[in-house]
């Protein structure tokens, strides 16, 4: 049996578990909603943004998917991460999943990234 969403900070630091993606991904604008490759697709008022993998123009960024199941209503997580890697001046962009959070990383800044995050899971 699966246990359910993890809600208390504490909990989803200690679970994070962090996962490198091998693949590089982009940002994007693009015209058509039909993009299969796409992690995920935002809607803006400007145009759609879609998440790619592959080379191209534009920065590449790393994915790091913690697999901790947390609770959307959960507090604090996004906030404790994204200050770490900022503290290690690594810029974070986030997408919330129902059940993970998905964190894209510059590319060339990765295998730093991911060892910020392993510290911060293992200093719980």
């Amino acid at each position: 049996m699966t246990a359910g969403p993890v809600s208390d900070l504490a909990g989803m630091l200690a679970g994070m578990a962090p996962r490198l993606d091998a693949r590089e991904w982009r940002f994007v604008v693009i015209e058509s909603e039909a993009s299969a490759d796409a992690f995920a697709l935002i809607r803006e008022d400007e145009g759609t943004t879609a998440i790619v993998p592959g080379h191209g123009e534009g920065a590449a960024f790393a994915r790091i998917t913690l697999t901790v199941h947390s609770a959307l209503e959960g507090i604090g997580l996004t906030a404790v991460v994204a200050t770490a890697l900022a503290e290690a001046g690594i810029a974070c962009n986030v997408v919330a999943g129902f059940h993970h959070d998905h964190l894209f990383v510059p590319w060339q800044r990765r295998d730093e990234a991911l060892a910020v995050l392993q510290r911060l899971s293992q200093s719980v």
